[in-house]
């Protein structure tokens, strides 16, 4: 039987305890919560939150032993869907081959009226390894 491991990154902050985790592993799959640029020096367009959110993705996966090539899956939220394409521009910097299958959703809001895009992801450890 698979046992929960927490991997954490200095790069990403982690949340209050008693809140949430922002990466859980179990088995070779990794589950990256929602990750916003809150945090980021200057928060930006979605272009530049995107970008934020894929590092700390990025440092995530890494902590959990893989790369994101391992990324299988991504829900992306954003606050104006007419402006996915700075969003998938941003994507397609930290990917390539297999891009992870993906969600898109138009939401009201997010957690803080200065987020415009919040990502999770997931995953498999090692998949992309030949």
């Amino acid at each position: 039987m698979s046992k929960i491991i927490r991997a954490s990154s200095p790069a990403v902050p982690e949340p209050q305890p008693g809140t949430w985790s922002n990466c859980l592993v179990v088995g070779e799959i990794a589950y990256i919560a929602g990750m916003t640029a809150r945090g980021s020096a200057d928060i930006g367009d979605e272009y530049a939150q995107a970008r934020a959110i894929f590092t700390k993705i990025r440092h995530l996966v890494e902590a959990a032993g893989g790369t994101m090539a391992d990324v299988i899956k991504v829900t992306i939220f954003v606050t104006d869907i007419s402006q996915r394409e700075k969003v998938w521009q941003a994507r397609r910097e930290f990917f390539a081959g297999n891009f992870p299958t993906s969600t898109l959703v138009q939401v009201a809001a997010l957690a803080d009226p200065s987020l415009k895009v919040e990502i999770e992801a997931i995953a498999h450890i090692g998949a992309s390894r030949d």
